[in-house]
């Protein structure tokens, strides 16, 4: 069973543990300041949800939505100073989260900075881990 992002606290994960024991937890560890500069780099079109960003989906027009010529907007949950609090908060709730796991001994721990840099660690030790069967009901395609 599959339970993402969660637990959030020690207390959730000692009673998770004990109810259902789990045999593997997994995180993915990626550096605080591309996480930023992903972030920060999305615009909004707010009539439309259409969503930019500067460097993956830059708008024709910086600042102006493609279709409409309207102005875009980022959203204060998008801006720096916002993801770095939400990610203090993070950091301060989770890491002994990961050292409950890790002194268990069940925590698989994927670093990189891009998704196709982590995917093939994440794919390769997920096959270990559960059927193709499992893996394509999960993903929803039964």
């Amino acid at each position: 069973m599959l339970f993402p992002g969660f637990p959030r606290t020690v207390p959730q994960a000692e009673t998770l543990y004990q109810k259902e024991p789990v045999d593997v937890v997994m995180t993915l560890n990626i550096p605080d300041k591309i996480i930023i500069n992903r972030i920060k780099g999305r615009w909004t079109h707010a009539p439309s949800g259409r969503i930019y960003h500067t460097e993956f989906n830059p708008p024709k027009v910086p600042g102006v939505d493609d279709v409409t010529g309207e102005p875009l907007l980022q959203r204060d949950d998008d801006k720096e100073e916002t993801v770095n609090r939400r990610l203090q908060a993070y950091w301060k709730l989770t890491q002994p989260v990961l050292d409950f796991y890790r002194e268990l001994s069940i925590l698989e721990e994927f670093k990189g900075k891009y998704s196709n840099e982590i995917w093939p660690h994440v794919h390769k030790f997920l096959s270990t881990k559960i059927t193709p069967t499992q893996y394509t009901e999960y993903k929803g395609f039964s």
